[in-house]
């Protein structure tokens, strides 16, 4: 009898195993990045990292050196990365997490399109860029001075950033960990986070610094399980010096507003890449009726995720004091009366019209036209259902040349 519930127990693991399976094949990307219609490994890459090398080889670049944080400084003003941007993590998710504590957190910086990544003291500044066709790709810069210093790519950092949490492409993640001091399994302890989940599980981590009002979440204090959120609302946190010695840092916030924000983008930017991917798949297997599905569906998923089909409410309004929100607000574009898709709200939502900036993209304008003009009709059939959605429809008509007319 026990060899017999053994068995089924057996059984009904393997059977989970192969649904969770199926789940995640039909939401990523399945085949190997390096088939002929995508060529990761290979293919000549146009991202703006690859641009800044390129500039400079020629001498026509030049990135400073200084002693408080070796080439961040340069690098962030080079690829118009915003310093308010700064958040911080002081959970181990990094190559160099040997530098990474408490006290000396990993600071990331980002705009639409990089982010780069700076721990205090270490070897290399990390930076990782959206290709327009290619998904994400990785770099390292030495932190040493050099005349003509150059980005080295690194396709090792595809450890973490190639999985079923990035859709089955080279892409991105802003990860919940469950950190512990003195963990040695905590690298990998937690769970990706964007705008569909829910704020009680966010941030685990990661400082948070601003105005969140009663919102409770996972920020500011090390913690072992989800169970514990609520230990964050008696650590509410105005400035970064409260916690550690921020010389070095460019800033002395990780700002509310940028990681609300950078959850949203993390996975916009991989569901453009994979609904690229399998447009390019379907374009070399013409008649393929299950790869013309997948497009379809990648489709699907983009459309929902960019309208904020699943967004999860605010339960508290929310105010950063980096100066972020100002600039990123700033970027437009604007449609005749001045409406722009980066307006934020920020009471019980991330924006005030609940379409995603990253349509204006270099990625997205770099889709297959057959997924892109997809997307456009998913949109105009489902934006008169949302709201704002004729608002938004508008500022889409208003601000971008190729959406359809009415």
């Amino acid at each position: 009898m026990m060899k017999a519930v053994k068995w089924l127990c057996a059984a009904a693991i393997a059977l989970a195993a192969a649904i969770a399976a199926q789940a995640q094949f039909a939401d990523s990307f399945v085949a190997s990045r390096d088939v002929p219609a995508i060529a990761y490994s290979t293919a000549p890459t146009a991202d703006r990292v690859d641009a800044l090398n390129a500039r400079l080889r020629e001498g026509k670049a030049s990135l400073k050196f200084n002693d408080g944080n070796g080439y961040l400084a340069a690098v962030l003003a080079a690829l118009d990365v915003p310093v308010e941007s700064q958040v911080t993590t002081f959970g181990k998710n990094s190559f160099q997490a040997d530098f990474i504590d408490l006290k000396n957190p990993r600071a990331l910086y980002f705009n639409d399109a990089v982010a780069v990544g700076w721990e205090r003291g270490a070897d290399l500044l990390e930076v990782a860029a959206q290709d327009p066709k290619q998904g994400g790709v990785f770099y390292t810069i030495e932190q040493k001075p050099n005349a003509k210093p150059q980005f080295t790519r690194n396709d090792n950092c595809l450890a973490c950033h190639l999985s079923w949490d990035t859709l089955g492409v080279p892409g991105f993640f802003q990860m919940s960990t469950l950190t512990v001091p003195d963990d040695p399994h905590s690298y990998a302890s937690g769970f990706p986070s964007d705008d569909r989940r829910n704020f009680d599980e966010r941030w685990g981590g990661w400082y948070v610094t601003g105005d969140l009002g009663s919102l409770i979440h996972m920020g500011n204090v090390p913690i072992s399980n989800t169970t514990t959120p609520a230990r964050a609302m008696a650590c509410p946190l105005s400035s970064l010096d409260e916690k550690f010695d921020t010389k070095g840092f460019p800033a002395k916030t990780s700002d509310v507003v940028a990681l609300m924000v950078l959850e949203h983008q993390t996975h916009m930017m991989n569901l453009i890449t994979r609904t690229g991917w399998e447009a390019r798949l379907a374009a070399a297997t013409p008649g393929d009726a299950k790869q013309a599905a997948r497009v379809e569906q990648a489709a699907d998923d983009l459309v929902d995720y960019m309208l904020f089909v699943y967004e999860a409410p605010l339960t508290s309004p929310v105010r950063g004091t980096s100066g972020f929100a100002e600039k990123f607000q700033a970027l437009g574009p604007k449609d005749a009366q001045g409406r722009s898709l980066r307006q934020l709200d920020l009471k019980t939502r991330l924006l005030k019209y609940p379409c995603s900036y990253m349509i204006y993209s270099d990625a997205f304008d770099a889709l297959p036209l057959l997924a892109r003009s997809d997307i456009y009709r998913k949109l105009v059939r489902e934006l008169p259902k949302r709201e704002n959605g004729q608002a938004i429809l508008e500022i889409l008509r208003g601000t971008k040349k190729d959406f359809p007319p009415a």
